[in-house]
């Protein structure tokens, strides 16, 4: 079965319109800060792909393991007919839920949903082409806030996998669960990932990286902002920092500027000074207690059935039921 035409409610012109507006605020604002989704051209998205198979980037393989061991409970006790994917990239680590499914039958529908028309065509096709029997229905809209789009009816089951809840801070994570939940109806599933708080120097590795990978994909947004909207940044004019913020359990990802300068932003008709050793924040990745993160879920309306952990305790995937 091919892959049916994607559904697009996100166009270009919405997310050149995001962007201008993000770069606007964000670096008017003090301390300045960019979004992390713009991380994501074609190259970013590259340099990601390689950040997950890095040794010091644990997260991916941490999750997979979880997956891998748990996938037929996933099937089993959801009994899903519809699997919708947020954010999902190359659903590579969904095609271990798709096994899964396939093994218990009943998966009749998946939809795939994410912000790149590029991504989401070259992931529906393959998927459509090893999973012949499904339905594959990619959606292209931004789950921050078009969660309305997401199909309704029969027994579904949402993923939200990679850890990218803990790129929301508190306030917004609750509006998204909140949403999440309003999206739903009684019974339907949530499988969320989450990275667990563990030790600093772990953490901080991980986004850090001996190869510097992680550095060129942080500088990756500069080339965005250039590309986009005819800046002037000079990316390596900017040091990747990686921080442990131990009050708010988080790592957080910054570009310090080795050198004061002045930037153009053409399209905006905005010039942005920076001092030497100012920084521009670029990510947050919040790290979780198994305690907590049930919390946010119950608050949100969800009810926890399950919990899964890997071996060394990295990493969480829960399940819960819309209440």
């Amino acid at each position: 079965m091919s892959a049916e035409p994607l559904e697009i409610h996100l166009k270009d012109r919405d997310l050149a319109r995001e962007l201008r507006h993000d770069v606007r605020v964000g670096l008017t604002a003090t301390p300045k800060w960019l979004p992390p989704k713009w991380f994501y051209d074609a190259r970013g998205s590259e340099l990601f792909e390689e950040i997950t198979r890095l040794p010091e980037y644990y997260p991916t393989r941490a999750e997979r393991a979880v997956l891998t061991a748990h996938a037929d409970d996933i099937a089993r006790l959801t009994g899903a007919k519809t699997l919708i994917e947020l954010g999902s990239g190359s659903s590579d680590k969904t095609r271990l839920l798709l096994d899964a499914f396939s093994r218990h039958g009943g998966l009749g529908t998946f939809v795939p949903l994410d912000v790149s028309v590029s991504a989401l065509r070259q992931a529906t096709a393959q998927i459509a082409a090893d999973y012949p029997k499904l339905r594959v229905r990619g959606i292209v809209a931004d789950f921050t806030r078009q969660l309305d789009r997401l199909p309704t009816g029969g027994r579904r089951l949402v993923a939200f996998l990679g850890g990218t809840l803990g790129n929301l801070t508190p306030v917004e994570r609750a509006a998204f669960l909140s949403a999440m939940r309003s999206a739903q109806e009684t019974g339907d599933w949530l499988l969320l990932g989450t990275d667990l708080v563990k030790d600093p120097q772990v953490v901080v590795a991980a986004y850090d990286d001996s190869a510097g990978v992680t550095a060129d994909f942080n500088r990756n947004v500069l080339r965005v902002v250039n590309r986009e909207l005819g800046a002037d940044f000079e990316p390596e004019g900017f040091e990747h920092i990686a921080l442990w913020d131990a009050d708010r359990e988080w790592i957080e990802m910054r570009l310090r500027a080795r050198r004061a300068m002045r930037v153009r932003i053409a399209e905006l008709d905005l010039d942005v000074d920076l001092a030497e050793g100012e920084e521009i924040r670029t990510e947050i990745s919040a790290k979780f207690r198994r305690a907590g993160i049930s919390a946010e879920l119950v608050s949100a309306g969800f009810v926890p059935r399950a919990a899964w952990t890997d071996d060394g305790g990295l990493f969480l995937v829960t399940l819960a039921q819309a209440g």
